[in-house]
């Protein structure tokens, strides 16, 4: 028998259920909002209400908008013609950051069996739709360099591999200001084979 009333109870199990929060967090979580003032239960509700009610993703690239078609992809000033392929929008927002001139295609996830993410669970079908017109020239795949990622990457080659006459991957291996001595073999192996002339 749980000391805490079934609302409270409830709530934790409903934080609980978000990526990275764990019960302790969960808890803490929900008694902050019991507790504060500023983040009121009322606010955070009717933003989560707001969320799911007036997003909706953008018919070409699948980001979030509130548009039907986002402000990236209605940039007529992008290059239409190079797609970067991620697997959520925060990965957008990264690439954003470095200036990038192409337009983008978000999946939503990645291939992942035992996580029940098939290719119908992607947006897959939109990205094999969108270069099916002959205007894409390359597509750069910019999964995670985990296994699922790397699956993805595969998956998505295969698919479009005779639409589009260039598919390509993200460059692998160290990053800035890390020491070689302490860089894994898988990590070495991928900075050799992206290298690239001084």
């Amino acid at each position: 028998m749980s000391l805490l009333p079934p609302q409270i109870q409830k709530t934790i199990e409903e934080f609980s259920k978000l990526p990275g929060i764990g019960p302790k967090s969960a808890e803490r979580l929900t008694f902050h909002l019991l507790r504060s003032s500023k983040a009121s239960p009322e606010g955070l509700g009717g933003s989560l209400m707001t969320l799911k009610n007036e997003l909706k993703y953008c018919k070409d690239c699948q980001m979030v908008t509130l548009q039907e078609q986002c402000s990236l992809c209605a940039d007529s000033s992008r290059d239409h013609s190079t797609i970067l392929v991620v697997e959520n929008p925060l990965d957008v927002v990264a690439f954003e950051k470095t200036s990038f001139k192409g337009v983008y295609h978000v999946l939503h996830g990645v291939l992942s069996p035992i996580d029940g993410m098939g290719p119908e669970q992607l947006k897959m079908k939109e990205l094999v739709d969108r270069c099916t017109d002959g205007t894409v020239t390359e597509i750069i795949v910019a999964t995670n360099p985990d296994i699922e990622g790397e699956a993805t990457a595969s998956y998505i080659q295969k698919q479009l591999g005779g639409a589009v006459e260039k598919i390509t991957r993200l460059a692998h291996g160290l990053p800035m200001g890390a020491d070689i001595e302490f860089a894994d073999q898988v990590t070495l192996k991928e900075a050799l084979a992206g290298r690239r002339d001084v």
